[in-house]
């Protein structure tokens, strides 16, 4: 996607939406030199650039410049209706993958240190040595081997694991993989039946919907499948089989198709599964800053920011 020009950014109004904290938006004042309008249920005459969660349908006009998205996932706002022709998309990524990667490994050496079933046997007061296990030397695939996959597997390989990652399109080996294999290979196939760990941080595209099917959980064998990526990307009834016959180990689920789970949902009743509410990589004010102005900077320069989203790819 090509930056807005010079001209146009110049006398481009700024609109915030209602739910950018306060704070934020004093930042992107002063980033951009020019006040911030939170009324969203226009469309201004004349260019404009637009900063929040949600972009309204009063505002998919041809004078939008640029949507910057406070979120890391930007499926949501391209499902909502076709993206104005033109108009630039970034997104908000931060710290978001340090955040998700101290998240998985925390999650697998947990399970290496049998913390879930410490914890429940501190509750029924029993005393009884548990097995450990090195996370040394096993392997963890990665799916998806961009910013948040590439921070994963860069922290995971620091702990002297093997990482594997998978994409989509052939690429050389990025910094933190051993090697990367194409997704729907017989090589990912193979590396899902040497994992130890299986970690998706697929974006939700037509391509990655319930990308984790009945053939990629029977791939694993014995697994334990860690989800920071979309809900969606996982078909959850063949998650629940191989959780059932055992292809699957565990599973740690950040994400789900329908959120926020009510108590009724039988994604509650999963075994050997954790749920933590879609907080692996919650996004901070200073990410939000961070990144727009980062943004800013390479539009002003007539660059396209590395933050921008193909809206045709949906990442």
């Amino acid at each position: 996607m090509t930056p807005p020009r010079p001209g146009p950014l110049a006398r481009a109004r700024l609109l915030t939406s209602p739910s950018v904290a306060p704070a934020v938006v004093r930042e992107m004042e002063r980033i951009t030199g020019r006040p911030a309008e939170t009324d969203l249920t226009t469309a201004p005459d004349g260019p404009f650039v637009c900063v929040g969660s949600v972009l309204p349908e009063a505002l998919r006009t041809p004078d939008l410049l640029w949507f910057h998205s406070v979120n890391a996932g930007t499926d949501a706002l391209l499902a909502a209706g076709p993206w104005p022709g033109g108009a630039l998309l970034t997104r908000t990524v931060g710290r978001m993958g340090e955040r998700i990667a101290q998240y998985t490994l925390a999650w697998i050496l947990a399970e290496c240190q049998s913390v879930p079933e410490h914890t429940a046997q501190h509750s029924r007061y029993e005393w009884r040595r548990l097995p450990s296990e090195l996370a040394a030397g096993r392997t963890a695939v990665v799916h998806g081997t961009g910013r948040i996959g590439g921070a994963v597997a860069h922290l995971l390989r620091s702990c002297s694991l093997r990482t594997v990652g998978v994409s989509r399109t052939p690429r050389a080996v990025p910094p933190g993989f051993d090697r990367v294999v194409l997704a729907g290979s017989d090589e990912e196939t193979a590396a899902l039946a040497e994992a130890r760990w299986v970690v998706s941080t697929l974006p939700l595209t037509g391509a990655t919907e319930a990308y984790f099917d009945t053939a990629r959980f029977t791939a694993m064998r014995g697994a334990t499948f860690v989800n920071v990526g979309r809900g969606a990307t996982v078909d959850m009834a063949a998650l629940e089989a191989a959780l059932h016959g055992g292809a699957v180990r565990r599973a740690v689920l950040d994400v789900l198709p329908d959120e926020p789970a009510d108590p009724g949902d039988p994604v509650w009743r999963l075994p050997r599964t954790v749920i933590t509410s879609h907080s692996a990589g919650i996004t901070a004010d200073e990410d939000v800053v961070a990144d727009f102005g980062a943004c800013w900077e390479a539009v002003g320069e007539g660059r396209t920011p590395a933050l921008a989203v193909d809206t045709g790819r949906g990442y």
